[in-house]
């Protein structure tokens, strides 16, 4: 299965959700204010869940 295949319930792509952390880290310098953190936060999460469904489905 590819990287950006759509996992169950994801709307985003594991692969486009990595690519927005690391934009949001790299336009914030490396220091997150209480906002960007918030954001960072909530795309790990749906990150994570992309991530999950593809192992799910790859067993």
């Amino acid at each position: 299965m590819s990287p950006d295949s759509m996992a169950p319930g994801s709307v985003r792509s594991a692969a486009e959700l990595n690519e927005q952390i690391r934009a949001l880290w790299l336009r914030s310098g490396g220091s997150l204010s209480a906002q960007e953190r918030a954001a960072y936060e909530l795309l790990v999460v749906e990150w994570a869940s992309a991530i999950r469904g593809r192992v799910i489905e790859a067993a």
